[in-house]
């Protein structure tokens, strides 16, 4: 008999460990059907929520955040591709940094639909796989079509403020919660698992949450 797992994941579209980690754990969750019924909501971090609409360099951006060297940004971003393929994901041309403000709006919408995990993986493509800016709203609205989604819905969202307060709710909910790095995936309210892990690490936490969660099941039972 399977189990019932909830797993919040809580990211931003800006970051390269978020594709990674969505890969990653989608895979261990197909590997556990045996053991989990898992239901993966999709929670907001921004990374830069001051960053204007033209975007920024991602070579200056990281360099004034981090102290970073474009050197060891190159390195780090051929580190990232390579973990990128081992999940199956494959980065494209990442040249500059955007706001993510919108793309999130659109996200809580999306959850009101039943298609927030899709919008989110085209979403990640968009920017990560495909170079595009996830601040722009034909860019967004694309990937709404690309879900199923209702276009012009989409677009009435984003000529107004619609979910803005539901985002800044949730990013203040989850940063009082203590998250400060992203992605941060936590199971059943109360297991957190931090950073792109690979599947085979995912895959382990579910398997054992699994067995506690039968076990206690069991045990109030007895």
């Amino acid at each position: 008999m399977t189990q019932s797992l909830r797993i919040d994941f809580v990211s931003d579209i800006a970051c390269p460990w978020c594709a990674i980690g969505l890969s990653s754990l989608m895979q261990a969750v197909e590997r556990t059907r045996d053991v989990v019924d898992a239901h993966v909501v999709m929670h907001p971090f921004e990374l830069n929520p001051q960053m204007g609409p033209e975007g920024e360099p991602i070579v200056d951006y990281i360099g004034k955040k981090y102290g970073r060297t474009p050197e060891q940004i190159a390195e780090s971003q051929k580190m990232i591709r390579e973990r990128g393929a081992s999940v199956g994901f494959t980065f494209g041309p990442r040249n500059f940094i955007y706001n993510t403000f919108d793309a999130h709006r659109l996200l809580q919408w999306a959850a009101t639909q039943g298609r927030q995990l899709p919008l989110k993986q085209a979403l990640l493509q968009a920017y990560h796989g495909d170079g595009k800016d996830p601040s722009n709203h034909d860019v967004l609205l694309e990937a709404v079509r690309s879900v199923g989604l209702d276009a012009a819905e989409a677009r009435k969202i984003l000529d107004g403020d619609a979910y803005a307060d539901e985002v800044r709710d949730e990013e203040r909910e989850y940063q009082g919660m203590g998250i400060q790095s992203v992605p941060s995936v936590i199971f059943n309210n109360r297991y957190l698992v931090t950073g792109g892990q690979p599947v085979e690490a995912f895959e382990q936490a579910i398997r054992e949450i699994a067995k506690e969660a039968s076990e206690a099941k069991g045990a109030q039972g007895a």
